[in-house]
C-alpha cells in the first residue's frame, strides 16, 4: 500500500496534535495534581529580559527548582498602565536590551528543551500581540510552549475573537477579576476563561499593600458562585506570612513585585541563589497550611 506526501503529512500532523493536546493541558493537570495533594500554587512573576536577556531561561529554572508550580513571564511593554512602579522598572531594564514579544516566544521554547512539564503563562498589554497578529501570535505561542496568555487591557466584552483563537491552538485565556468588578463582568469571565482566574486583591497598580485578608476571602467566597476553575490571589503578597494566609483562602498565589524587588537588588553572582531562596521560603509557608 503506498502512502501519499499529503497522507504522511497528515499522520505526522495527527501525531503531533495529539502531544500538542496533552501539552496544552499543563496548568490543568498542575492544579488537579495539587488538589490531589491538598497543596496550593505557587505562581512567580518575572519580567522576560530582567535583568538582561541571557538569565531569564536560568531565573525560569531556578524558580521550578525552588517550588514554583506555574511561571508567569511578563511581556516587557513601554507603557505598562496597571503595573506599579517595580515591575515598570523591569520592564525599563528588558527594553534596554530591546526584548521583543518574539524574543520573549524564543525564551519560551528554550525553557521547553530542559522542561516539558512547568506551565508557562504570559502576562503583558495588547499592543505587541496586535503588531503580531493574533493568529501569529498564538501559532507560534503554541509551537514554542506557552500554556495560557493574560493581557491585562482585553476586556472580556471585547474579546470573544481572542479567547476563539487562543482556544484553537489550545491555549488558556486567562483573565483578572478585582474587587470593583461588576457581577455581570464577572459572569462573563467566568463563561470565557480558562486554566485560573487572577482575583486582584487591591485596588490600584501592582505593588500595592496593606492586603486586607478578610475581605479576600469575601470575595473569592463569591466568586466560586460563579467559577469553577481555580482562583489565584495577585497583589499584596510580600512575605510567608501573608502567602501562607492566602493560600488558605484560595487555589493559587501569586507572587510579583517582591520577586523584582530582589532581582534588583542582587548583585549578579547572588541573584538566581537570592530569588531561589526567597522562592524556596514561600513555598514552605504554602506548604504549612
Amino acid at each position: 500500500m503506498q502512502i501519499s506526501l499529503n497522507g504522511i503529512k497528515n499522520l505526522i500532523k495527527f501525531f503531533c496534535s495529539d502531544d500538542d493536546t496533552k501539552s496544552a493541558n499543563r496548568i490543568a493537570k498542575t492544579f488537579t495534581a495539587l488538589q490531589k495533594q491538598k497543596r496550593k500554587a505557587l505562581i512567580p512573576f518575572i519580567t522576560a529580559g530582567d535583568p538582561n536577556p541571557e538569565i531569564t531561561v536560568q531565573l525560569m529554572n531556578q524558580l521550578v527548582q525552588s517550588g514554583a508550580d506555574i511561571i508567569e513571564l511578563g511581556v516587557p511593554f513601554s507603557d505598562p498602565m496597571a503595573d506599579g512602579p517595580t515591575i515598570q522598572r523591569s520592564s525599563e531594564r528588558a527594553l534596554k536590551h530591546h526584548v521583543s514579544l518574539n524574543d520573549v516566544l524564543d525564551m519560551v521554547a528554550i525553557f521547553r528543551k530542559s522542561d516539558t512539564n512547568t506551565p508557562v503563562v504570559l502576562m503583558g498589554y495588547a499592543n505587541p500581540i496586535e503588531a503580531l497578529g493574533y493568529e501569529t501570535f498564538a501559532a507560534k505561542a503554541k509551537d514554542c510552549g506557552v500554556d495560557g496568555v493574560l493581557i491585562v487591557d482585553y476586556p472580556p466584552e471585547e474579546s470573544n475573537e481572542w479567547v476563539r483563537c487562543l482556544d484553537q491552538h489550545g491555549i488558556d485565556a486567562i483573565f483578572l477579576l478585582s474587587p470593583t468588578t461588576p457581577q455581570e463582568r464577572i459572569q462573563q469571565v467566568a463563561g470565557m476563561a480558562k486554566g485560573y482566574i487572577y482575583y486582584v486583591s487591591l485596588k490600584g497598580v501592582t505593588g500595592a499593600s496593606h492586603l486586607d485578608l478578610q475581605d479576600v476571602s469575601a470575595m473569592v467566597g463569591q466568586l466560586r458562585n460563579y467559577i469553577s476553575i481555580p482562583i489565584g490571589v495577585w497583589f499584596g503578597i510580600r512575605d510567608g506570612a501573608t502567602a501562607k494566609a492566602v493560600a488558605g483562602l484560595a487555589d493559587a498565589v501569586v507572587v510579583g513585585s517582591r520577586i523584582i524587588e530582589e532581582i534588583e537588588k542582587s548583585p549578579d553572582a547572588e541573584l538566581l541563589s537570592n530569588v531561589g531562596d526567597l522562592l524556596s521560603a514561600l513555598r514552605k509557608a504554602i506548604d504549612e497550611n
